[in-house]
């Protein structure tokens, strides 16, 4: 049974963090090299799932870890509220068409748990209306792994309640980050607790298993993605198509 309470949002305190820096950036050269393989080979995909509070870092996340990777076999899709021709489908409708294609990598800045995170800590749907969302995550992903050869990693940012003010705070006292600032993302701020066990709920009901990782650090939270991502690559059968006989 996750609590997030059990979890640490510090990098441990034992490591070394220039030691952990210089295995990150070699994971991340070695996983460039297997996203070639895996995009030439063309048998197999990865989609990647972040979830977490504001100013956890996803964008960072995937700057970092996946920047050695050739961008005609990456894309990154970032969910926003949904317009009015998405609320006229089912909730996975516009999320479905962005699942990757065998020999891509795709990356979900927020996703299809929008819809039982955000919805639900604010009272737009029924706990009944959850359950059934839940349901369907859940096949919907048995779906891309079964029948699609994707291989589905989810991650969750754990920042903490008071390095999320540092960084929100940020955006409002650095230029730089000024374009990042949402007066919204205080708001949100307020249902702290609530967004805990909606997020707490999901991951002990989600059938494919959440990795819960630690960004109070960004190199840390690096290290822990690249070091994910890179034992998911190298699970897969990738080997380089051979050339043709004709």
């Amino acid at each position: 049974m996750i609590q997030l309470k059990d979890y640490s949002a510090d990098a441990p305190a034992d490591i070394d963090k220039d030691d952990i820096k210089d295995q990150t950036d070699e994971m991340v050269e070695r996983i460039g090299k297997l996203q070639d393989i895996l995009y030439a080979q063309k048998k197999h995909s990865l989609l990647v799932v972040y979830q977490g509070m504001d100013a956890s870092g996803k964008d960072g996340a995937t700057e970092k870890v996946f920047k050695d990777c050739h961008p005609a076999g990456l894309n990154v899709i970032s969910f926003k509220k949904p317009t009015e021709e998405e609320f006229a489908h089912d909730f996975l409708w516009r999320v479905h068409k962005h699942t990757p294609a065998q020999g891509m990598i795709h990356i979900f800045n927020r996703s299809h748990y929008e819809d039982v995170l955000i919805q639900r800590v604010h009272g737009w749907i029924s706990e009944e209306h959850v359950d059934k969302r839940i349901a369907s995550i859940n096949a919907f992903e048995k779906l891309l792994q079964y029948d699609a050869n994707t291989t589905i990693l989810k991650f969750y940012l754990h920042i903490s309640y008071e390095q999320q003010k540092i960084e929100l705070q940020e955006r409002i006292d650095e230029h730089d980050k000024h374009w990042k600032h949402n007066r919204n993302d205080w708001r949100e701020r307020e249902h702290w607790e609530e967004y805990m066990k909606a997020y707490e709920d999901v991951f002990n009901r989600s059938e494919i298993p959440w990795h819960i990782v630690p960004v109070d650090q960004r190199w840390y939270r690096d290290y822990v993605i690249a070091k994910t991502v890179l034992e998911a690559l190298e699970e897969l059968p990738l080997e380089y198509p051979p050339l043709p006989k004709e």
